[in-house]
């Protein structure tokens, strides 16, 4: 039955002729077998679910099953091999088609190990890749707002420094080490001093301001990081489920090509076996019994269209011969005048009748 042969003519012929059919039947089968596991796979690595990968698997394979006894019960034994080969070089063509779908989805999952080993990767670098690229979105600003605080954190030691200068100047002033150079304290230390106090109670002042204004730019700061990351963690699940079918057939498509090769060479095999065992096989008594019925309805065809041949030719010659015979007869002509004589009357009297209204 999976080979597509007549069953009831297989049966009247030899153990032989069941055994070549069962086998071709068999491969039929177990070709359809490995569709549906195939693309059972195939779409669970897309849906997820094991139902719905089953439900369509299975259409698959009945489709697979379907083409594959369509193909082999279409070839028929010839009396010239070139004629059977060319009747076949579709067929074949299609059988690769099949074969490279169903060893697809099996290959992946022959090299699943391999296949996670590469997406990892992948997932790691696009990872890295996400994160800079949304770094690069952000990093401008919070640059920004550093070199902002890093110029009031200037400003600040810049006036510490001036502050520093103006107490080791009455210092020195009072020491007499420097200045006037007379120890004390005298007017000109007051005045130093003095100065100093002023530059103090400046810096204490720009160091309070500057405090707020560099709290500010760090809160700002810390909510861009925050932002940053939130959108680190958002598009991180686009990343960690980059594992559909098409990823998985590129990871496979880097791993050595040589065992994914032979894989496709096997399915292959198991593909064409059945269209080229019938190729191989010579003529069995199936063979002869299907050319004997099919000859019997050629031979009845052809009667019947030479018969209807015949009869039109005759029916033809047997009109032509009795109208020749009725144009010679008197009676017939007599009455075909009077006949058109009574329409042409009509046709006057309506005519004259129709001019005469308008006329009127």
């Amino acid at each position: 039955m999976c080979s597509g042969a007549d069953t009831d003519i297989l049966k009247t012929s030899s153990k032989a002729e069941q055994i070549k059919f069962a086998g071709i039947g068999g491969t039929v089968f177990f070709t359809a077998v490995m569709a549906f596991i195939a693309s059972s796979y195939a779409l669970f690595t897309v849906f997820d679910t094991y139902y719905t990968a089953v439900f369509f698997g299975l259409i698959w394979g009945l489709l697979i099953f379907n083409l594959d006894r369509f193909i082999v019960s279409t070839i028929k034994k010839q009396d010239n091999k070139w004629k059977e080969i060319w009747q076949a070089t579709p067929r074949i063509v299609l059988a690769i088609i099949i074969a490279v779908v169903i060893s697809k989805p099996l290959e992946m999952k022959i090299f699943e190990k391999e296949i996670n080993q590469v997406i990892l990767t992948q997932k790691n670098e696009l990872t890295l890749a996400n994160k800079n690229q949304i770094a690069n979105q952000f990093t401008p600003e919070i640059t920004a707002f550093q070199n902002d605080i890093n110029q009031l954190k200037q400003e600040i030691a810049t006036k510490e420094a001036e502050s520093n200068a103006l107490y080791d100047t009455y210092i020195s002033e009072a020491e007499g080490t420097a200045g006037t150079k007379l120890l004390g304290k005298g007017p000109v230390y007051k005045e130093k001093r003095e100065k100093h106090d002023a530059s103090l109670l400046e810096l204490q002042q720009l160091k309070n301001e500057n405090k707020i204004k560099i709290n500010e730019k760090e809160a700002q700061i810390v909510a861009l990081v925050a932002k940053q990351n939130g959108q680190v963690v958002k598009s991180q699940p686009i990343i960690d489920g980059f594992d559909g079918l098409m990823a998985r057939i590129n990871a496979l498509n880097e791993l050595p090509w040589l065992p994914s090769f032979f894989i496709f060479l096997l399915f292959l095999a198991i593909e064409t076996s059945p269209i080229f065992s019938k190729l191989i096989a010579p003529k069995g008594e199936y063979d002869y019994k299907i050319q004997d019925i099919d000859n019997a309805i050629k031979t009845w065809v052809y009667q019947k269209e030479s018969q209807r041949a015949n009869i039109l030719n005759t029916d033809a010659k047997l009109n032509e011969a009795i109208y020749e015979e009725l144009a010679e007869e008197e009676e017939l002509y007599n009455y075909k005048k009077q006949k058109a004589r009574e329409i042409l009357q009509i046709q006057a009297d309506a005519f004259y009748k129709s001019q005469q209204k308008i006329i009127s």
